[in-house]
């Protein structure tokens, strides 16, 4: 039974610690305070900055994944690239293999041609620039025989847990209160997104296969569709009339005289308002895997496991299963949560899960 480390516990640290036990490896998460509870795995609290605490949690480990962000959006330049590198020394002191999770920022505006794991870095911003450097480093690396390193880069995320994306709280959370879903740039443009469930397996395999390694590999993306089409997807799941508002440029600016963080994200806007689709073509290692479309039925179900979630850490035993029974009826193979993983309820009260999708 090997030994993986991920760095990071979040919206894809999370089903990657879950993919790697069910794998049966001895796993290790690790954030910042040691928070957080994943069944089967340790999650320790560290920080990649510092060498030593660094070097001991990787010790013994197989394989190491990077899937750590900058605790802080606008300051970037400044945070990531010391994460990365503190946890890049003590592989290389270690002798794992690291794995590191990257985006798509470094392409720059691709002009409507689909994106392809070899076209050249042309960063439009700093945080883009930031990026593309880390990842200039980690290939040097590799290249000079220090490291063993594979890069997976993924689209915007949806899927379970996913709450900060392009695909998160503005939209699903806004579609169950009934508010207008949140969205940037020109919504009628095509959009490949990436389903964390499979940019957790892909992770998993670029730690664990052979001949994977000194080179970026586009992790799987669901076919792309526009937005506004998910975005009527996610309303229809939660029994609401679909109502979208699309931000551009102007509105990022005004709206960050008031909240400074918003005008972080116009330097993405570019993805939002022309065609931004990956070309994923899977490699002989990874063609097995099967990405997820974006279905009416899944996003339901994903929809409902988020609620149920939710439900179950406010201890709210009874709507957490209804949550999950309505998930489970939508589309029986997600399976992020199951009806077991709650107790049944005392009654069967009518809920939204039951207005949304009856089947029985």
């Amino acid at each position: 039974m090997a030994r993986h480390v991920v760095f990071g516990t979040g919206q894809v640290g999370r089903p990657l610690i879950e993919r790697l036990v069910a794998a049966g490896h001895d796993v290790v998460g690790v954030n910042r305070r040691g928070v957080g509870a994943v069944p089967g795995a340790s999650i320790v609290a560290a920080d990649a900055t510092d060498a030593s605490t660094t070097r001991a949690v990787v010790d013994g480990a197989a394989s190491v994944y990077f899937c750590l962000n900058a605790a802080h959006y606008d300051r970037w330049p400044q945070e990531f690239p010391p994460l990365q590198r503190g946890v890049l020394a003590a592989v290389e002191a270690t002798g794992a293999r690291l794995v590191v999770l990257d985006n798509l920022y470094a392409y720059g505006p691709t002009h409507r041609a689909d994106l392809v794991e070899t076209m050249p870095a042309h960063p439009r911003s700093a945080k883009a620039a930031t990026r593309a450097a880390m990842t200039a480093e980690l290939l040097a690396a590799h290249a000079a025989g220090r490291v063993e390193v594979a890069i997976g880069r993924a689209s915007d995320y949806f899927g379970p847990g996913v709450t900060s994306s392009a695909l998160g709280e503005t939209v699903f959370g806004h579609a169950l209160s009934g508010r207008a879903a949140q969205v940037m740039g020109r919504p009628d443009r095509l959009h490949s997104y990436s389903y964390v469930p499979d940019v957790a397996e892909a992770l998993a395999i670029l730690g664990t296969r052979t001949d994977t390694t000194g080179r970026i590999w586009h992790l799987p993306v669901a076919p792309a569709r526009t937005t506004r089409e998910v975005v009527e997807i996610a309303y229809r799941a939660a029994g609401r009339r679909c109502r979208l508002v699309a931000v551009g440029r102007t509105a990022l600016t005004l709206a960050g005289l008031v909240r400074p963080a918003l005008r972080e994200y116009g330097h993405t806007l570019y993805q939002f308002t022309e065609r931004w689709v990956v070309d994923f073509m899977p490699p002989a290692e990874t063609k097995h895997l099967d990405t997820r479309p974006i279905s009416e039925a899944r996003v339901a179900a994903m929809f409902m496991n988020n609620r149920a979630a939710e439900s179950l850490a406010h201890q709210r035993v009874d709507d957490a299963y209804w949550w999950i029974r309505g998930g489970v009826a939508s589309d029986p193979s997600f399976s992020s949560l199951s009806a077991s993983a709650a107790p049944r309820p005392r009654a069967a009260p009518v809920t939204r899960t039951d207005r949304m999708v009856r089947r029985d």
